[in-house]
């Protein structure tokens, strides 16, 4: 501990850039690898097993996403009152926890091991969490956070072009393959676990400029929840359904792709990294932005965008006006458009418009519950209702809904908070006036 004081006395000695740019590498480099735990069993197919009329690889994935779930309802708790030194310890046991699961699944025949995908997903729900927690309420906090959060598209691809060269190079089967991937990644996680240590904590000046952040108890949790009730139940119904069709798309990608007519082991990864870019690009450039209501504004104009864009080039797909590696692209760009903000700078610049001493941790994990209930629902409904129809086909129904609810949800969320900012800017001139 006394190394790590010390080397963090260097570090917060380094200029703002350069801190900046090593914490947010240090943050996507260990959700990357938090990644390799969690998603690389979505690289197999493990064709032909069903059980109770539900595919084997669904079982697996509610599984996984039920204990992912769960997990988000806990860190509501957890993660509003965790202390700061204790955030790295934790990251190390839950991912370690995560990656015993993985072995347990390699190990027991299914259908019991569907179980450990349940154990798996658990502790891997706090993580974020934890990793963002080092990022918060800070000057540089959309660049570093934007840079965590595209962790969410590449890390998608590129562990399953991992899990998928083990098994056809390396000739691991389906079920060691998602322990061997998470292997592949202990040494890196250690190495960036130990880089978000050397970040100093806020300084005066973020404090300043974005609101202290702080751990909440039971009381001011439910006191900021009543204070955005609206404006949080209307971005919590945008984010559950763009936590549904991404998970669709994350989970069942190689099936979509399959369902296109394309197969191929890199594909995943060159069309993630081209809209990891784009993303990155246009969250990084907020941070220009000092105004945090016009930056939480534009935030707004993004999600919309992209939840219109996902509709939009599915359309085109319909009338043969693109071809498929194009709506693919397409939507998988207005799917992170609109998700990703939600993952990285929404609620960080919600707090700093209104000023509001609390954390992102408490709100990110009740969007997170509920988004993460919806998957679970929507493969059940798909399943149940609709067993025949294939995953390529379902995706596409659920983008053309998600334009509509996403762009219609984003923009009245859009007004209650102009409305909401302007009503205390109003109290707060009379006050001012009253009291001089």
């Amino acid at each position: 501990m006394q190394l790590i004081s010390h080397l963090r006395a260097k570090v917060a000695k380094w200029p703002y850039g350069l801190l900046s740019a090593m914490a947010a590498l240090a943050a996507f480099g260990t959700y990357t690898c938090m990644y390799a735990f969690r998603k690389a069993f979505a690289a197999g197919t493990y064709s032909g097993q069903q059980y109770f009329q539900i595919d084997y690889k669904v079982w697996l994935v509610i599984a996984q996403v039920l204990g992912y779930t769960l997990s988000k309802f806990y860190g509501i708790r957890f993660i509003a009152e965790l202390k700061p030194e204790n955030r790295a310890k934790s990251i190390l046991i839950l991912i370690g926890i995560s990656w015993l699961a993985l072995l347990g699944f390699a190990i027991i025949p299914a259908p019991w091991n569907i179980s450990m995908l349940f154990l798996n997903g658990f502790p891997l729900g706090m993580i974020w969490g934890l990793v963002f927690g080092y990022l918060e309420g800070r000057r540089s906090t959309e660049f570093m956070a934007s840079v965590m959060s595209i962790s969410l598209i590449f890390a998608s691809g590129f562990v399953k072009t991992s899990g998928r060269t083990l098994m056809d190079n390396f000739s691991i089967n389906e079920y060691f393959m998602p322990f061997c991937t998470g292997a592949l990644f202990v040494i890196p996680l250690l190495f960036f676990v130990g880089c978000m240590e050397l970040i100093p904590p806020p300084t005066p000046k973020d404090k300043e400029l974005r609101a202290e952040r702080v751990p909440m108890s039971a009381s001011q949790r439910k006191a900021f929840f009543l204070r955005f009730l609206p404006g949080i139940v209307l971005t919590v119904i945008i984010y559950v359904m763009l936590t549904m069709m991404r998970d669709v798309r994350d989970n069942f990608e190689v099936e979509i792709w399959t369902g296109l007519g394309i197969r191929s082991n890199t594909i995943y990864t060159h069309i993630d990294t081209l809209i990891s870019v784009i993303v990155l690009t246009g969250m990084s450039l907020l941070i220009l932005i000092r105004k945090n209501l016009l930056a939480f504004s534009l935030i707004h104009m993004m999600i919309i965008g992209g939840c219109l864009l996902a509709g939009l080039s599915t359309v085109m797909f319909n009338l043969h006006l693109i071809d498929a590696v194009s709506w693919m692209t397409l939507a998988g760009l207005g799917l992170y458009l609109g998700y990703v903000p939600y993952n990285a700078i929404f609620f960080e610049r919600m707090i700093a418009s209104f000023n509001y001493r609390s954390n992102v941790g408490f709100v990110m994990y009740v969007a997170d519950a509920m988004g993460y209930l919806g998957s679970i629902s929507i493969l059940l409904i798909k399943e149940l209702l609709k067993p025949g129809i294939s995953w390529d086909e379902f995706f596409k129904a659920g983008l053309l809904i998600l334009s509509l609810i996403g762009g219609l949800g984003g923009m009245l969320s859009l007004l209650y908070f102009l409305q909401t900012a302007a009503k205390e800017q109003k109290d707060k001139r009379k006050l001012k006036f009253y009291t001089a």
